[in-house]
This record gives structure tokens, C-alpha cells and sequence, in this order.
């Protein structure tokens, strides 16, 4: 049905007859069914603001998607008025899911619903409107890589020392600026030597993205609020479209989406917002508490309903969790309860050292497969990335499988980057990162210094590097000319190849006639091999996408083109979206990426001053209650049993060190912490006693005779096994390596500790 008929239809519901309205009264009931009391008040708010303070694990997506459902049976909106935003792509989905089989397809069903990321939804307009800023609707859409590269770039054309001013940390800044909804001309008002030279960085980046029509993370909410701003009439056709807005996890909201959603729900206030204080931790991403803990002030009359009740953990898990985050001053308050009977104690062991607290609780993950336990029911969370070392040794020598959640993703595999480098300077040619990474890759003779000089003759000419390269700009010798001239032509063919509904088989000639393929097949190794299993792997996912979406209708009047809607699929994905649980191997992860995520065994390994609360946080009472709350998401993960430990002492960067326990243990009561002050032993089977080790740091190695390390050598690790070396970043005995194992996937280590054996 159209539209204009769904619209039809719902204008005539006043004159149902008496046995619809029954069907229709039934129907709302079925929904709010098996609610609890604080859940069915939040469904049934159908107007003005609402906050829902959503305890971890209390059933917030039954309750919104109940809420959705609501909404449209109730008549008090059509499935198209209606915007939920989450934050990752897998909640959306799920989401959508839900309210699919709770209204089925009738009037419009969920198709008619705005379900999406805040980075999807601002995509989608902007492709629609975002010509009203002057871009394209074929813009590219640059992920952190990207961003990276560009910066690099321009600190290059400026002369700045990266050592001074280093490309990660530039980019973070720019991120954080747009987060806070800064640009350039807003930081005029500091005019020290530093800000004044960060403003010209951050000038030119924005710049050259324009040259690029390409938009990063941050400017896709950004230029999406200015949009609404700067074109009221724009902002005002939305604000009809959308009469409720419900938004999940409004507690990590940064201040540009806190704009963004004021600008949307100004005309009618219908703003739902869910979340928990207490799980606030993305401060470092400029998320802000204050927007949850103000909602009432900012938006007054708002209904604010509590959800207690726990259908996740145990109670004892609960009360320690609760016990903790109790300790905090910027918090609203909540009491977490759950009917479920019993629970054990949580688990507390104090290990000599790292490998102690590693063989413990890798121990206890074999006592548990022993019970018939899952491995991917089971989970390790640390503080950072750092800890997860000792761990994967012991799990590698007892042949336990493991994943590490937020490692490199497939969409990050350099061969993958490649062929999407492809597609996306096919669909938008003024990509510039997209044509710097595909021009020599395969090799086709085209040098650095050929291409630094189209590059300048691109920026004093004010065009694109492909406008340049198509024109042959760059006073060029004749040999680079041509085989410049070459690679134009061939793109220019395979442009024509590409339509907005076929992917597949148009990427496949590409990957093809430029002979990617035969170069992994030429390198005959087994690193090229897999190389090539996983280009297979992108066009099977490309192939399934084409056939889910190819026949599916848009949900609105919105631009379709199936290669836009991959790229952005593929590129939006979230630490969230990539964690895959499913398989039956044993999770390790931040908290941060844990966040969402529950399992019936958590390990929760590190609690030491210095570790967790973070040794950065320990100054500053505001980082220290995010720390808190970190704790309180790390723990209320659990759903049958939760272990903490900590070290006594820690190897970590090379140093030891001698770390209190946190503060966070003291923090949980006496009767519901069981264990305290255990030794490690290590588990009696299998057995394994590791041979000698080969140390970098030994004082067989001089400084000056550090052996040579070039990308490609295969080597050996005495726990990770064999190799081959990717990437080497920096030189002598500081060098860090990128090492792609057989057996334990890629790992970065330190040349001095690398402890390899060079078998090439």
C-alpha cells in the first residue's frame, strides 16, 4: 500500500465499526501483556517528554519496541511519524525485528518506522538534503583509517612535525570538536601559538574533505544539525514527518546529538529517552551525564518512570554491582531487584602475578567446560588491551579457542580495504584517500613522488585529485603520464560497469582485470592465500546483500542506490556490531566493548589501583566515578556467576609493578564477596612447561646489532607460534611490529620484547 492509501486508511479509523475497535482494543492489550507495572506506564505515555531510567538488564528494548507497537495500535501515530535512534546497528536490527512481530505488516507495519544508529539516520538525510550544504548525494562516508590518512596528509602539506604533532592525536581532537559541535571558526577565540596552528590543521582538513565530497563520523551529526539550522524549512518537514522520537542509551548522548535531537522534538516535545547514569562511560567521546541527569530541567513536565526490575542477573550480583556505583555523587538513584531465586557469592582471587591470575581463571574456564558450560557463554573482560596478553598464552597452551571482541574486523583486513577502496572511487571519483590507496595497488609504477605531484597541482588548481589525474596536471614525466592515462582509463570502464543495484559481479572484474588477483596468486603463500579466501568471503557478503535488499522497497522516499547503502553498512559498523558471540569460543574484551553484551560466566580480571580505576583517572574524583561506572557495567554483564580478580604484582610496558587492590573491592559488602586472598596454582591438567625464551632485551643483542626486520619475514613466537611480519612501525629496539600468526590471528609487539625466532 502507498503512502498516500496508508494514510488514507488511517485518517478513516474514527469510523470503524464497533467490532474493529474491539479487534483493535485487543490488539493493544496483547501488547502491553506480560509488561510489568513500570514497563506498561512507559508504553502507554503517548505524549510530552518522557525519561525512562533503565537499570542494566531490567528490559528497555521490550519495553521501547512495546512502546512503538503501542504508538501505532493506539492510533497515536503511523508507523512513518515515528524515529527511534539507537546506537548500534545490532540493536536497531533487533529492534526492528521485534516490532515487526508484534504488528506484523499491517498498515505500513515496521517498514514505515525510522530505526537506525544516529550516524545511519543523519546519512539518510543528508543524502536526501545535504545538496542544501552543497554536497552530493554520492558523497564518501570516512571511517577512522580514512580520517587518519587525511590528516597525515595535511600536516605533510604544511610542514609539521608529526612527531610534535601526532596524526592520532590530531584526529582525536578534530573528533572531539565536532562531537561538541565545534568548527573551526569556533575556536577563534583562543589565540595561542597551539590553538591557532590546530585551527589551520583542522581548516584544511575540513577542506579537503569538502574537496573530497566526503563527509567523516563526526560531520555526518554535525552538518546534519547546521542543516536543520541553517534551513528551517528543511528542519520543519522532519519535525511534521517525526511527531515521536524515542532514543535508546541517552545517557552516552554527546552535546552535538543532544542539539540535534532539541532541533527535531522542538515542535512537539515527544521525546522518549532511555537510559541509565550508571552506565555512562564514553565521556571520552564527549558523551556528557548531564544530559540524562538535566533531562528534567531541559525539558520540563517530562514523565520520568523507573525500570527496577532485573531479568538478567542474581541477586547477589546485583547488590555488589548496586554496592559500587552506590559510591557515586552524579547519579539519580536506583534500587536494582530481581525475582529469581538464590545465586552464589561473587568470586574474588588475589594472584601472586599476572600469569597466576591468567592460569586461574583459565583454570576455572576448564572446570566449567568440564560442567558442560559453553566457552561462548562464558566471558573476560579487562581494562585495557594491554592485560589481554597472559591471558591468550595460557588459553593458546591449553588449546582453549578464543576471539578477542574489538580487534581488527574483517571490513579493516588490508585486501578487503582495497576492493572497497574500489567501489568507493567508482560511486563518488573525487574520493581522494579512496584513489591515493587503489592508484599503485596492484603495483603499476606510479611513485610517491609522482603522485605528491598531481596532488599539488590538484590543491593550486582547486580541483580534485581525479579531475587532476584525468587531465594529466602534475607536469609529469611521460612514462608516469601514461601509465597514469592507463590506470584513468581502466577506471572509467569499470565505471561503466557499476549501477546502483549491482555490486557483485562488477567488483569481481575489478578485483580481475587489475590483476589483484593474480598478484595473491603469483605470492604463493599462505598469507596470500588467506588473503584471497577472505576477498572471496567480501563478495559472498556482497552477493547476500544484493539479494536481501535488491527487492526490498525503500521505507521512504529516500535516495536508493544498493552500492551507497553497502558502503555505509560496512563502514558504520560499531565495536558493538562486530562482536560475535555465537560461535563456542571464549570472548575477551574491554568493558567498554562489553557494554550490551550479557553472559552467564564473567570474568572481570585486573582489579588493581592504577588498573582498574585507570592510573589517568585516579586525580580526578569526575573520572574516577566514570571508572566507577565502568565497574558496574563490567559486573552487571554477569547472569549466573561473576569472578573478579587482581595481581599482586604486574608486567605490563616493560615495567613492574606493585598495585593496591582497587578500591572498587572494598567498595562491595564482606558477606557477598567470597575468596579473598587465594594464591594462584596453576591447573593440574593439561600439563605444559614452556622452553627457553629468546629475549630482544637479552645482552646478546647490542643495540646496534639488532637483527634486520622487514615487512614479510616469517618468525616464530614462543607462545603464538609461527607467522609472518605486516607492518613495521619505527626502527631499532623501539620498532613495533604487526605480526599476522597462524594460529592466534594478528598481534602488535615490541621488538625489544618480542622474544621471535626469524626463520626468514
Amino acid at each position: 500500500m502507498s503512502p498516500a492509501r496508508r494514510g488514507e486508511s488511517a485518517s478513516l479509523a474514527s469510523l470503524e465499526p464497533i467490532g474493529h475497535s474491539r479487534a483493535r482494543m485487543s490488539r493493544l492489550e496483547q501488547i502491553v501483556a506480560g509488561l510489568n507495572p513500570e514497563q506498561r506506564e512507559a508504553v502507554q505515555h503517548t505524549s510530552g517528554p518522557l525519561l525512562v531510567l533503565a537499570g542494566a538488564g531490567s528490559g528497555k528494548t521490550r519495553m521501547l519496541t512495546h512502546r512503538i507497537a503501542h504508538l501505532i495500535e493506539s492510533g497515536a501515530a503511523r508507523p512513518w511519524e515515528i524515529l527511534a535512534v539507537t546506537f548500534t546497528n545490532k540493536a536497531a536490527r533487533e529492534m526492528r525485528e521485534r516490532v515487526e512481530r508484534l504488528i506484523g505488516g499491517e498498515a505500513g507495519g515496521q517498514r514505515g518506522v525510522w530505526v537506525s544508529t544516529f550516524h545511519s539516520t543523519c546519512v539518510r538525510i543528508l543524502r536526501r538534503d545535504g545538496s542544501q550544504l552543497g554536497y552530493e548525494p554520492n558523497f564518501a562516508i570516512y571511517d577512522q583509517d580514512d580520517s587518519l590518512a587525511l590528516v597525515k596528509r595535511v600536516l605533510k602539506a604544511i610542514g609539521a612535525d608529526e612527531k610534535a604533532w601526532p596524526p592520532r592525536g590530531i584526529r582525536s581532537s578534530i573528533d572531539r570538536m565536532k562531537n561538541r559541535g565545534l568548527l573551526p571558526a569556533d575556536l577563534a577565540h583562543d589565540d595561542s601559538l597551539e590553538a591557532r596552528r590546530m585551527r589551520d590543521v583542522y581548516q584544511r582538513y575540513q577542506k579537503e574533505l569538502r574537496r573530497a565530497n566526503a563527509l567523516d563520523f563526526g560531520d555526518l551529526i554535525l552538518s546534519t544539525a547546521r542543516l536543520f539550522e541553517h534551513h528551517p524549512e528543511v528542519l520543519a518537514s522532519y519535525q511534521r514527518r517525526w511527531k515521536f522520537v524515542l532514543v535508546d542509551e541517552y545517557q552516552d548522548t554527546n552535546p552535538i546529538q543532544y542539539r540535534l535531537l532539541r532541533l527535531l522534538t522542538a515542535s512537539h516535545h515527544n521525546l522518549c529517552v532511555v537510559g541509565d547514569e550508571d552506565q555512562s562511560i564514553y565521556r571520552f567521546r564527549e558523551a556528557d551525564i548531564r544530559n540524562i541527569l538535566d533531562f528534567e530541567k531541559d525539558f520540563p513536565g517530562a514523565k520520568v518512570v523507573r525500570l527496577e526490575r532485573n531479568y538478567r542477573s542474581t541477586q547477589p550480583i546485583l547488590s555488589a554491582a548496586s554496592a559500587v556505583v552506590a559510591n557515586n555523587v552524579e547519579r539519580k538513584g536506583k534500587r536494582l531487584y530481581t525475582e529469581r531465586d538464590g545465586g552464589e557469592p561473587v568470586r574474588f582471587y588475589e594472584a601472586s602475578d599476572e600469569r597466576g591470575e591468567a592460569a586461574y581463571v583459565v583454570g576455572e574456564l576448564l572446570k566449567l567446560r568440564e560442567q558442560g558450560v559453553r566457552l561462548g557463554d562464558t566471558a573476560i573482560f579487562y581494562r585495557t588491551h594491554a592485560q589481554s596478553r597472559p591471558l591468550e598464552e595460557e588459553l593458546l597452551k591449553y588449546n582453549l579457542p578464543y576471539v578477542v571482541v574489538g580487534g581488527t574486523r574483517f571490513y579493516d583486513r588490508a585486501e578487503v580495504k582495497d576492493a572497497l577502496a574500489y567501489l568507493r572511487a567508482l560511486r563518488n571519483p573525487a574520493d581522494a584517500e579512496s584513489l591515493l590507496r587503489i592508484v599503485n595497488t596492484p603495483a603499476r609504477g606510479i611513485g610517491r613522488t609522482t603522485l605528491e605531484r598531481v596532488l599539488l597541482a590538484a590543491e593550486q588548481a582547486d580541483t580534485t585529485l581525479w579531475d587532476a589525474l584525468s587531465r594529466g596536471l602534475g607536469a609529469l614525466p611521460n612514462t608516469a603520464a601514461k601509465r597514469i592515462a592507463e590506470f584513468v582509463e581502466q577506471m572509467n570502464g569499470f565505471a561503466k560497469l557499476l549501477s546502483g543495484d549491482a555490486i557483485a559481479q562488477p567488483l569481481a572484474t575489478v578485483l580481475e582485470r587489475t590483476g589483484y588477483l593474480r598478484a595473491l596468486e603469483a605470492e604463493n603463500t599462505i598469507e596470500a592465500e588467506a588473503r584471497l579466501e577472505n576477498l572471496k568471503e567480501l563478495l559472498a557478503a556482497v552477493e547476500e546483500f544484493e539479494r536481501q535488499n535488491r527487492d526490498t522497497p525503500p521505507p521512504d522516499d529516500a535516495p536508493r542506490d544498493l552500492v551507497d547503502l553497502f558502503l555505509e553498512q560496512v563502514t558504520l559498523l560499531s565495536d558493538a556490531d562486530r562482536a560475535d558471540t555465537s560461535s563456542d569460543r571464549v570472548p575477551m574484551m574491554t568493558v567498554h566493548v562489553a557494554k550490551g553484551l550479557e553472559f552467564k560466566h564473567v570474568f572481570v580480571v585486573g582489579l588493581e589501583e592504577g588498573i582498574f580505576p585507570h592510573f589517568a583517572s585516579l586525580d580526578d574524583p569526575s573520572s574516577i566515578e566514570e571508572e566507577r561506572r565502568l565497574c558496574y557495567v563490567a559486573m552487571t554483564r554477569a547472569m549466573e556467576r561473576l569472578t573478579l580478580s587482581n595481581a599482586s604484582m604486574r608486567r605490563m610496558h616493560g615495567s613492574v609493578r606493585y598495585n593496591a587492590p582497587s578500591r572498587f573491592l572494598a567498595e562491595i559488602p564482606e558477606e557477598l564477596l567470597a575468596g579473598r586472598r587465594r594464591r594462584a596454582t596453576r591447573p593440574s591438567e593439561p600439563t605444559f612447561e614452556p622452553g627457553p625464551r629468546v629475549d630482544f632485551s637479552d645482552a646478546q643483542w647490542a643495540a646496534d646489532d639488532l637483527p634486520v626486520i622487514r615487512e614479510g619475514m616469517r618468525v616464530e613466537h614462543p607462545i603464538f607460534g609461527l607467522g609472518r611480519i605486516s607492518e613495521v612501525a619505527g626502527a631499532g629496539e623501539s620498532a613495533k611490529l604487526t605480526i599476522q600468526f597462524e594460529r592466534a590471528g594478528a598481534k602488535m609487539i615490541k621488538l625489544k620484547y618480542a622474544q621471535l625466532r626469524i626463520l626468514e
